[in-house]
């Protein structure tokens, strides 16, 4: 079978779209790197797309939200090539300002060309700013909290970076909580490390293991369909053993845990 073709998303002030197209290349998928003006004139390009990516970045500076200028354009403009995307059976993968464009364009929760059309005014959730009210970046560990994610399939766990100012989710009321998970749509939690037994496990304290605030410590949050993923933590800098800030002390060589999710995305067209 051919490679499955990645359109890679960028805007002004995306600056993740390299390595982001270079993980899935390096699992068999064939990415291009597309500009949002570029889809802006010829919306039918997303046609010849199976999977489409929003890498992490700031997105016309993020100036009045993270996200919010671009999720606007994926919801205005390109409402319609958007809804023949999420229409068919194709993936979409959002991380970190990707994630937080998801959301805002209302691509997530729902996943469906109607919740894309749905007013906005109403939505059940936003990713706004972290409770420490910094940017912060750092390493976190992650439980898979829905396996029948494409992109998650027989992850159970793993540790990927974080950086971002704008990664809280919150949401309308508990309703909406009880309602993702009912439909298996947390897909990622902050998670403490297991202690190795010799102390120099990091701190195990509740900010250490959520250090933006996140409601339920949510990272990352699918569709009901589970071919929709935004995560807040970069898998793709996560690719190789070596990448990893404890590599030497864990023995870590090979592949990197955050490859297995783009892994996944070009097996599910294979």
């Amino acid at each position: 079978m051919s490679a499955p073709r990645i359109c890679v998303l960028r805007a002004p002030g995306t600056n993740c779209d390299v390595e982001t197209g270079f993980a899935f290349d390096s699992c068999g998928g064939q990415s291009e790197r597309v500009h949002l003006f570029q889809l802006l004139e010829q919306p039918n390009l997303l046609d010849n797309f199976q999977i489409l990516c929003v890498p992490g970045g700031f997105s016309y500076g993020d100036d009045i939200g993270a996200g919010v200028v671009f999720a606007s354009q994926l919801r205005g403009h390109l409402g319609d090539a958007m809804q023949r995307f999420l229409s068919g059976d194709k993936l979409v993968l959002g991380i970190c300002n990707g994630f937080q464009t998801l959301l805002k364009a209302g691509i997530l929760p729902g996943g469906t060309a109607e919740s894309l059309a749905a007013e906005r005014d109403q939505a059940d959730a936003t990713l706004t700013w972290n409770l420490n009210g910094k940017y912060t970046a750092r390493w976190v560990h992650l439980k898979v909290s829905a396996p029948g994610n494409v992109f998650l399939r027989g992850i159970e766990e793993l540790d990927l970076p974080i950086a971002h100012a704008e990664g809280r989710i919150v949401v309308r009321n508990d309703q909406v909580l009880a309602d993702w998970n009912s439909r298996g749509q947390i897909a990622l939690s902050y998670s403490a490390w297991e202690s190795n037994g010799d102390g120099d496990n990091p701190i195990n304290d509740k900010w250490s293991t959520n250090p933006n605030g996140s409601t339920m410590d949510i990272a990352g949050l699918g569709d009901p369909s589970g071919r929709i993923l935004g995560l807040m933590p970069h898998p793709e800098r996560f690719l190789f053993g070596t990448q990893h800030p404890q590599w030497t002390r864990l023995g870590l060589t090979g592949d990197g845990a955050g490859r297995r999710i783009f892994q996944n995305a070009i097996d599910y067209f294979n």
